[in-house]
């Protein structure tokens, strides 16, 4: 079914060809390179961008005449092959593009990238045949001149007979509403055949039913001879003409062939794309090792399927490793045991033949040499096989040519005989598959194998779930436990007789009845358990994230408070020095001014007000000395610079007020200021310039240290403006997400991205939730898809 929807999508007869020669490799590099081509194909169809059509001419034929010297194609093959030629321009052009500096489909590129282009062979061929594919009226002096010579003389030729069927009117001989007809290739007149002879010239033709006559008028014989003449002469100049063109590009024949042939492979890896996007394949990750690590396996026919019943497939997850090789499952019958099976078989089978596998993208797969298959009932008349003898016969081959690069597939191992001998041969076939290291996956209804995955090295047992309250099965896997048949519960169900089961049960006995019990008995205290080691992971984790959230508040409140603190230290200091140096002055002043009472009082009085301020912890100017108030004010020397003339080196202030600061550096609008010890970015609108604050003892202020500086200036050149967090719980990566962007903001960075995979879609979730909250981003968005897609996050910072 796949491969005739592969055919289905081709565009093109060399396109199917194709797909009829696609086959089984189990070459890595091949494989590799196929899939990596079909993903890149595969994610521009998705994203809706423009492909060229893959549905090109079919021009190997013509090639192949136009090998031979002196031959020639008709002019409407050459009009192929510019249509050809044309269509796999435009592929180069799209294989070969480029975006924002780098290859947007670089596996592409490099099997389409050195496709000949033909230019010239293009311009010929327009030259001489026109879009309709007709060799043009102009392509040589000589046709021109026959080709004019043909238009006079029909139009000529046209007069005469409009004149003799005007002259046949007004005779009555024919209708007002005559026209002239062709036969053979001249201009005739319909006539009523009883006058025939009323008219000079030739019977061509007569109808049907003998009523009419065409006649050739006598007046236009001589012209019409002559036109089959010039049409003569122009076939053989038109076949000159074609003669010459095809010499002229019969050179680049090889090289066109060689762009035929790779674009019938872009057709192919065309609709191998279309498949993928149908299916929702993915591009797992390839590796060199065998390994089977999947995620969201889907049979691809059974899902598109069920998709047009309204239904959804049950996909399943396998983890194959070399301790744990070989998969035996287990469970009731129509419960997805076979379904499971092929799904591993077609999936594998898929990758192999270079298509997109329906896998999630995080998926680990790989290229194996062999893939060992024993499915279905293959007995046969002709060569007297049963069911069993082909089984063992599949068995015989499988036993001779496993090794550690070979993947078995069986279905219902060991069935088809008597069941003790039969198992007791599955289990001992098995053993010797397990000692080869092969990996395996096998469906069983016997015990005995299932005890046997149980104990045996590199096995592990596999139940397909069944509800027993509403009698279906689940078609889900769970691996690390047999399943049970459900014979008895399957039997109730389809309405069997209760004394016929009861009867059953004594045969077998209770013990046997019973185990099926004990198995679901055990099933559900292994889920029971899971669940409660789940739960508590969970709640570790969320007391580990609180215990984490509580101690970086704790840090960044004790941060806070020693800021605070600090300033308000600062503030302390800076008040009592200027308050204390008021005083000073101002009681030197009245010593030396020997100011009268009333000045002297006003400047007390100014001076308690001052101090009642202050203590209250308002802003108010200082009071005036006594010395102001008898002289006028002289202008200040060292003038503050005005906010626009900000730059690095000067003293500033916050709007709000506080301590004196220093700028660092400046960048764009915001400036790197130093205040004490604590750096920090403000915008240059925030800031007001300051005083250079006094140095000394008691003041203590002092900017950065230089080692900080280094430190800082560091860790900006190594700033990566991209994170990686695959692989991360989401508590890891938000931490990890939350040092990134405020780094991002202090190093002034106004784009990043964020690596985090597509997987469930859970750490993608808890991420963009934490950016829609931060108000440092300006917005996010996925990237574009040929460079991440939705498993990366570019996050773009206000700036």
């Amino acid at each position: 079914m796949l491969r005739q929807l592969l055919k289905d999508f081709c565009a093109s007869p060399q396109g199917r060809e194709c797909v009829d020669a696609m086959k089984f490799s189990n070459s890595f590099n091949h494989v590799s390179r196929s899939l990596r081509q079909t993903a890149e194909l595969t994610a521009v169809l998705r994203s809706g961008s423009p492909v060229p059509d893959p549905g090109l001419p079919d021009v190997s034929s013509s090639l192949s005449v136009l090998k031979a010297e002196g031959s020639y194609i008709p002019a409407e093959r050459f009009a192929e092959i510019k249509r050809f030629l044309e269509g796999s321009a435009k592929i180069h052009g799209f294989c070969a593009r480029s975006e924002e500096g780098r290859t947007a489909t670089p596996a592409l590129a490099r099997l389409f990238g050195d496709m000949a282009m033909f230019p010239q062979v293009i311009g010929e061929i327009d030259r001489v045949i026109d879009r309709f594919g007709r060799v043009r009226e102009n392509a040589s002096p000589e046709l021109q001149k026959i080709v004019s010579g043909i238009n006079s003389l029909q139009s000529s030729m046209s007069s005469i007979v409009r004149k003799v069927i005007g002259d046949a009117v007004q005779r009555g001989l024919v209708d007002k509403d005559t026209t002239p007809a062709i036969r053979d290739g001249r201009p005739v007149i319909p006539v009523s055949a009883q006058h025939k002879r009323a008219i000079n010239g030739i019977v061509h033709d007569m109808s049907a039913t003998g009523k009419t006559a065409f006649i050739e008028p006598a007046e236009v014989v001589e012209a019409a001879n002559r036109l089959r003449e010039l049409e003569s002469e122009r076939h053989r100049e038109e076949v000159l003409i074609l003669t010459a063109l095809s010499a002229t590009i019969r050179p680049e024949v090889p090289a066109m062939e060689g762009s035929f042939r790779l674009a019938a492979l872009f057709d192919f890896i065309h609709a191998k794309a279309k498949l993928a996007v149908l299916t929702d394949a993915r591009m797992p990750v390839l590796e060199k090792k065998p390994e089977f690590d999947w995620f969201h396996a889907v049979h691809p026919t059974l899902a598109l399927t069920l998709r047009r019943q309204g239904r959804e497939v049950v996909p399943f997850d396998l983890r194959l490793t070399p301790e744990q090789r070989f998969l035996v499952i287990s469970g009731p019958n129509a419960g997805g045991k076979s379904v499971t099976l092929k799904t591993v078989g077609i999936v594998q089978y898929m990758l192999q033949c270079g298509l997109l596998p329906t896998l999630y993208e995080n998926s680990h797969v790989s290229v194996l040499r062999n893939i060992f298959i024993d499915i279905g009932d293959e007995q046969s008349i002709e060569n007297d096989l049963s069911t069993y003898s082909s089984h063992l016969r599949n068995m015989k081959y499988f036993l001779r040519g496993s090794d550690a690069d070979t993947l078995v597939l069986a279905d219902e191992i060991g069935s088809g005989t008597e069941p003790q001998i039969g198992s007791a041969l599955a289990q001992a076939i098995l053993r010797q598959l397990g000692r080869s290291r092969c990996f395996g996956v096998v469906t069983t209804h016997y015990q005995n194998i299932k005890e046997l995955a149980d104990h045996e090295p590199g096995f592990i047992n596999g139940a397909m779930l069944y509800d027993r309250q509403k009698f279906r099965p689940l078609f889900q896997l769970d691996v690390g436990h047999p399943g049970s048949s459900f014979a008895v519960e399957i039997a109730k169900s389809i309405g069997l007789p209760e004394d016929i089961i009861n009867e059953a049960k004594e045969i077998v006995g209770s013990d046997y009845i019973n185990i099926d019990k004990y198995i679901l008995d055990i099933q559900r205290d292994r889920r029971y358990w899971a669940n409660k080691r789940l739960s508590i992971r969970e709640k570790e984790h969320k007391i580990e994230k609180t215990l984490q959230d509580a101690e970086n508040r704790a840090d960044s409140l004790r941060t806070e408070r020693n800021a605070i603190l600090r300033e308000a230290k600062q503030q302390a200091r800076e008040i009592l020095d200027t308050a204390n140096a008021r005083i000073e002055r101002t009681i030197l002043e009245i010593r030396n001014a020997q100011a009268e009472k009333e000045q002297t009082r006003r400047v007390r009085s100014e001076l308690e007000e001052y101090r009642r301020e202050v203590e209250k912890g308002k802003s108010v100017p200082e009071p005036k000395l006594l010395s102001e108030h008898r002289r006028p004010k002289k202008k200040t020397e060292a003038a503050a610079p005005k906010t626009g003339e900000l730059k690095a080196g000067d003293f500033v202030k916050m709007q709000a007020g506080g301590v004196t600061g220093r700028i660092l550096a400046i960048e764009g609008k915001k400036a790197q200021v130093a205040f004490g010890e604590l750096r920090t970015y403000a915008d240059l609108s925030k800031l007001l310039p300051a005083q250079k604050p006094k140095e000394s003892a008691s003041t203590g202020f002092s900017l950065t240290s230089g080692a900080q500086s280094a430190q800082s200036r560091e860790r900006q050149l190594n700033f990566n403006r991209e994170l990686d967090v695959r692989g991360m719980r989401a508590d890891e990566a938000l931490q990890a997400v939350t040092y990134f962007i405020d780094d991002a903001v202090q190093f002034s960075a106004d784009r990043v991205r964020i690596l985090h995979g597509t997987g469930t879609g859970a750490l993608r979730m808890a991420i963009r939730q934490w950016l829609a909250a931060n108000p440092a981003v300006e917005k996010y968005h996925d990237e574009d898809v040929r460079f991440g897609g939705a498993g990366i996050t570019v996050v773009e910072l206000d700036s």
